[in-house]
């Protein structure tokens, strides 16, 4: 019988790279055309991007978020997820927005001063009337419920009112000049806040830039009264009597104003002003936003964004509730956009009962409780949280087996302790109609993430909900701080770059940032073990020992692969990622089998390129930018770890010629940005000595005699 080895495997590699002359390509006649395919966007889940606006519309539970690209998203319950986009000039920042109370229809601003009506009563909002504002900026806009009259603010210091169903301007302007007073001789600014009287809709409340506050009959076309504030205006507010208003300014004050003409205001409290020795009150930030709500209770909710010290380790990012004389501050994770109070009663002139608070933050969407003590959050349905960590990978697998998502969700609700910090309510956001999507197969999302973390979702509802998640940081060291200037990726050396997830075996392989290469399997029940490590190093060979006079295989001289326990993996390489010595406890879900630590000449880190299971033949093969490997997921043993100048031989289409690591002196010019990363790999694609598998190889184990 001939004797198969290993260069003879080669041999046959090489000649099938070799340029067939005499072999006659067959065309292809190609039936297929551009015009059979369509591309359709489905759905979109995550958190939209830079939020710059707010609006809810208290009766049919819904909200609306505009971002700074013009993008509209509106949200209900679980499932009410709908995305539209302002085109054209007015494809730019959505600066306000707000509802027409119950009648299905959405006012929203764009920073080419337009403003847009949309209608949302279909599938799909679409804009049924716009007005573009030439000479003026607007500022803010003011929508009272129940009327059809919308009052714009622009930078002028003018006030123009726009016919709801006609949309166009009605005429009537509250100039400027008119609500100043005679004796003034300066432009009172901007218009800040707008704010009709809840008793009295005839009368309008107005702040001008400069602290100027004016109660405009709207009848008699005159100012009824004006207020002077010693500091700047920035949000106004009414008590349902209508008989006083508070205001909030860039001193981090809130100053309480009667209906009655007072030089001064009835009150002005600093909430979060400390006193210092020599008994001044010292600064705080502005206030950027207040209101007022009442109970049947006879409890007035006083709530705020800002407003903190403005000395240094302060806290920041905070919303202040004040009920009679407790106050609450609730710190937030990322900054404030704006808030709005939910109330049962969406009529100004009543106690409107609050309940809850939405929070726009700058990456999140947060509801409060206000009828829990200690004013808990509500446990967000919507994936808010898909870029919690900065997403690096994804993979969407279709047709999986029909008891795969039940067992994410079982060991995801098994290892996901409850929180108890979040509120027992159920999420008062509950507007709009959705029936969930009848799919005849499992589709299911994985996300891999910067801090080595995997997300697997379940998206054939339709809608995107966490099954469950996997750290694999757990199973390494903290890695050493030298190893920072050896290697682009060591800012996030655990980032997942790759993910391959054979549904029938339930094996999940994962490659890292550092080449670090992890196979796991899932099971249903906890177990305790240690990890098994493999340090594969693949390193280039001469070629005239590859062709020596030995007819066996030369060239693996070098290529030892090191077995080791997790315990020794420390000692026995200087990679800069090190797997945790000793047994751990592998919770159920997917457990760690096997850590393939590859490094390429002169101990490189390597980038993995590509990666794949063969559950059937029980293989698993990554490529690498220096070779490839293949290895036995039974024995947990490498099969093969060539270089790719081995694998071509004479027909190398690239040079590659071994040169020393370089050492990045500069920290700032590690690429940290996504379009610098881009670039890099472009340049490392040009480097000879940068080049990458370009496919991976499967053995037909099945044709080697044993």
């Amino acid at each position: 019988m001939k004797k198969f080895t290993f260069k003879g495997v080669l041999d046959g590699f090489r000649q099938s790279v070799q340029p067939q002359a005499t072999r006659q390509e067959q065309e292809i006649q190609e039936q297929l055309k551009a015009d059979h395919f369509t591309l359709k966007k489905t759905f979109r889940h995550g958190f939209p991007y830079s939020p710059t606006s707010f609006a809810f519309d208290p009766v049919q539970k819904l909200i609306a978020i505009g971002d700074k690209s013009g993008y509209i998203r509106i949200l209900g319950k679980p499932g009410v997820d709908a995305h539209a986009k302002h085109e054209g000039e007015s494809e730019c920042a959505v600066l306000f927005a707000q509802f027409l109370v119950n009648e299905g229809a959405l006012v929203t601003v764009t920073a080419d001063d337009t403003i847009h009506l949309w209608s949302i009563r279909q599938k799909t909002p679409r804009i049924v009337q716009s007005l573009k504002f030439q000479r003026e900026r607007v500022t803010c806009i003011h929508l009272p419920v129940g009327s059809k009259w919308l009052y714009v603010g622009t930078e002028k210091g003018n006030i123009h009112v726009v016919h709801i169903d006609t949309f166009a301007l009605s005429g009537y302007i509250i100039n400027w000049n008119k609500a100043i007073e005679v004796v003034r001789t300066s432009h009172p600014g901007a218009v800040i806040a707008l704010c009709d009287n809840p008793l009295d809709a005839n009368k309008l409340l107005i702040a001008f830039e400069c602290g100027l506050l004016v109660l405009w009959d709207l009848k008699a076309k005159c100012a009824e009264i004006r207020w002077q504030a010693a500091e700047a205006v920035k949000s106004l507010a009414w008590h349902y009597e209508g008989k006083y208003f508070v205001s909030s300014h860039t001193d981090g004050s809130i100053c309480s104003w009667p209906t009655r003409p007072q030089p001064k205001p009835q009150s002005q409290v600093c909430p979060h002003a400390k006193i210092n020795k020599d008994g001044n009150a010292e600064k705080c930030k502005p206030i950027y936003k207040v209101d007022l709500k009442s109970s049947t209770t006879g409890e007035t909710f006083t709530i705020f964004s800002g407003g903190m010290p403005s000395e240094k380790g302060s806290k920041s990012n905070c919303i202040t509730v004040m009920v009679g004389k407790a106050t609450t501050v609730l710190e937030m994770e990322h900054a404030v956009c704006d808030f709005i109070t939910l109330c049962e009663n969406p009529w100004p002139c009543e106690t409107q009962e609050p309940y809850a608070i939405a929070v726009l933050l700058q990456y999140d969407l947060v509801l409060i409780d206000l009828l829990t003590p200690g004013f808990p959050c509500f446990e967000s349905p919507y994936p808010m949280d898909l870029h919690e960590s900065p997403v690096t990978c994804c993979t969407y697998l279709t047709d999986c087996p029909s008891d795969l998502v039940p067992a994410f969700y079982s060991v995801g609700r098994t290892t996901t302790s409850k929180k108890s910090c979040f509120s027992e309510r159920e999420w008062p956001i509950s507007g709009g109609e959705w029936s969930p999507a009848s799919c005849s197969y499992s589709e299911i999302v994985i996300t891999g993430h910067q801090d080595g973390s995997l997300k697997f979702w379940d998206s054939g509802a339709g809608t995107l909900q966490i099954l469950y998640k996997l750290k694999t940081a757990k199973m390494f060291e903290k890695p050493r701080t030298h190893a920072a200037q050896a290697h682009a990726d060591a800012d996030n050396p655990l980032a997942v770059h790759l993910i391959f997830l054979c549904s029938e075996s339930r094996r999940l392989c994962v490659a890292g940032a550092m080449g670090q290469v992890m196979l796991f399997k899932f099971r249903k029940v906890e177990s305790t073990s240690e990890v098994l490590v493999l340090e594969i190093p693949i390193l280039y060979e001469n070629f005239d020992d590859i062709y020596g006079t030995s007819p066996e295989c030369d060239f693996l001289t070098g290529h030892q692969v090191q077995k080791t326990e997790s315990s020794d993996s420390d000692k026995t390489t200087d990679c800069s990622l090190k797997v945790r010595f000793g047994a751990q406890r592998k919770p159920p879900g997917f457990q760690s089998q096997l850590v393939c630590l590859t490094t390429g000449p002169n101990r490189r880190n390597v980038q993995v390129t590509s990666l794949c299971i063969s559950s059937s033949y029980g293989l698993m093969a990554y490529g690498t930018e220096y070779g490839l490997v293949i290895i036995d997921i039974i024995q947990k043993i490498c099969l093969l770890s060539v270089a790719c100048p081995d694998l071509y031989g004479a027909h190398d289409p690239y040079s590659r010629t071994p040169k020393s690591p370089k050492r990045i002196e500069n920290k700032e010019e590690q690429s940290r940005s996504p379009s610098s990363d881009q670039i890099n790999w472009m340049e490392l694609s040009h480097d000879p000595d940068h080049r990458q598998c370009p496919a991976l190889i499967c053995l037909p184990l099945n044709l080697l005699p044993v």
